[in-house]
Parts: C-alpha cells; structure tokens; sequence
C-alpha cells in the first residue's frame, strides 16, 4: 500500500492534487506518462469498457479487476471510484478490503440509491442520511492500512439541496472519513461555498457539459478544493475522437492522420516499449558475456 502512503504525503502540500480520469492500465501510463501525480479510475469509463452507461450495470468485481490492473502498471497513487460500496455495510467492508487488496491508493462511497446513475443525470435517489453514515463508517472501520483513504460522496444536492449535502459531508468526516466529495453543485458559487462549509478536505469533480461549471483547477484551488478529478478528460475525448476518425475513414476510405504524425513506434512507447526492449537486450548481453556467442 506505499501507494495510500505516497497519497497522503501528497495531500500535505499546499495546494491542489489533479487526477484525471482514465478507465484501464493503458490509460492509467497515459495520465502517469504526462505527469501528473495521481489517476483517477473512473466509472463511468470503466463501464463503457463492458458496452455500458454508467447506470450501476456493472458490480465489484469488474471495479476491483481494473483497479488492480491500473494500480499495477503505475506508480503514481489511483484513486478509485467504488460507487455505492455495492450493498449495506457487510458489501462495504468487503469493498475495501478487495479495493485496499487491488492497491488503490484512495476510494470513494457514495450515497446513490443502488443501481446508482452518472451523478450529472436527472433521476438520482439517495439512501437516508443515516444509511450512508453506516456506510461511511463501516469503510473506515474495515481498511486495514491506515493510509488507505477513504471519500465520502453524497450526491444528495440533486435530491434534497445544498443544506442536505453539507449536512452529510460533515457528518461523514465525523464518521472519520479522509475528504468528502459534494457531487454536481450546480453553480460556481456553490461549488465555492463547499470547501468554506465542509469541515475537511474537499474534492471536485470537473465534469465538462456536467452540471458543475467549474473547469479551472486554479480557480478549484482558489475555491479550497484539495483534490480535483477530471473522469472525462481521457474517456470521452477518446470517444469523441474516435467517432471523428471512424467517420472520416468511412466517409474518404483513407485512414486519417494520427496527431503530430505519430508512428507505431511512438504509440507502443507510451505503453513501456523502451524498458521492455533494455530488459531483453540486458539478457541478450548477459548471454553473450557468458558464453561467448551472440543470439541477436
């Protein structure tokens, strides 16, 4: 778990952590490749990877699986979406114990009535306050490294208003809850109130055509954001992207430009290739010192 470690030490800086969203272990050396300090798995991301919205089609199972092979093939800390913790507080603790086995670094539960939907579309419900404080503290009584951080997010502002959702932020940190998470603030000026009425650290979640319109991180940081999640920067740019390509490829039959004239050779190295070609080259050299004879 020296990734919660690394996530922690993190968070003690000033300032505030980004962490955009990917949804495998591809994406995952995407975000760490350009440097950012930590990736965010999203959801909604990882549904589409089974052909579904994000509409709680897909359970823990699936979720652990990608969160252990993204945690696997980065060392920046992931922060993982856990949805609902899929179930009462016997499901929740044994989310945490297989998300903390996966080697996420943090992970967030949230209040949604199960199946739970994209928290920036109409229709969501959520459990009574009491419900998700059980939750919450069940999360935090089952890790077992105490570096693993725990967020709680109420998506209560669609339901019951702001009130609501500031009510449950703090009585989550009361639960003992990391940071809270208020889903889908419906202004800038709300999104600012957050941070100043929530008694601990707050993240947001920067959803562009979502509901929230805040899509500055140093204008999220001025508000007192700690951490801010970007789930659609690669996700949906990729989707949109494609969709561009595909139709440019049916429309002319010619295959379009890759950006900045990217050969396959700048592809597969973003994925590793040149510590995978020193390592067998390493062999091959190993080979030829011993014996004399080279199998190149």
């Amino acid at each position: 778990m020296q990734q919660a470690k690394q996530l922690r030490s993190l968070l003690v800086n000033p300032g505030i952590l980004v962490a955009p969203g990917a949804y495998d272990a591809g994406t995952a050396m995407l975000v760490q490749g350009a440097g950012f300090p930590a990736v965010y798995m999203t959801g909604a991301g990882v549904s589409a990877t089974y052909g579904l919205p994000d509409y709680g089609l897909i359970g823990m199972a699936e979720m652990v699986a990608h969160a252990r092979e993204m945690a696997g093939a980065v060392k920046i800390p992931l922060i993982a979406d856990a949805d609902t913790g899929y179930g009462n507080e016997l499901n929740v603790t044994r989310t945490v114990w297989e998300y903390e086995k996966a080697g996420v670094a943090a992970m967030h539960i949230e209040d949604q009535v199960s199946p739970k939907r994209c928290g920036h579309l109409a229709g969501k419900e959520v459990v009574p306050r009491e419900d998700f404080l059980a939750k919450i503290s069940a999360a935090v009584k089952a890790r077992r490294d105490p570096d693993l951080f725990i967020i709680a997010r109420t998506d209560a502002r669609a339901v019951d208003g702001l009130e609501e959702a500031i009510a449950r932020a703090n009585a989550a940190l009361d639960q003992g809850a990391d940071a809270v998470f208020v889903e889908a603030t419906q202004s800038v000026d709300e999104a600012a109130s957050v941070p100043k009425r929530v008694n601990g650290p707050c993240l947001l979640n920067m959803v562009i055509g979502g509901l929230t319109p805040v899509m500055d991180v140093k204008q999220a940081e001025d508000m007192g954001y700690r951490i801010a999640i970007l789930p659609g920067v690669v996700f949906a740019t990729m989707v949109a992207r494609t969709m561009e390509a595909l139709n440019v490829l049916k429309a002319t039959g010619k295959h379009p430009p890759l950006p900045n004239g990217m050969k396959p050779e700048d592809v597969f190295n973003q994925f590793g290739a040149k510590m995978w070609d020193e390592f067998r080259q390493g062999f091959r050299d190993r080979y030829k010192a011993l014996t004399g004879r080279d199998e190149s």
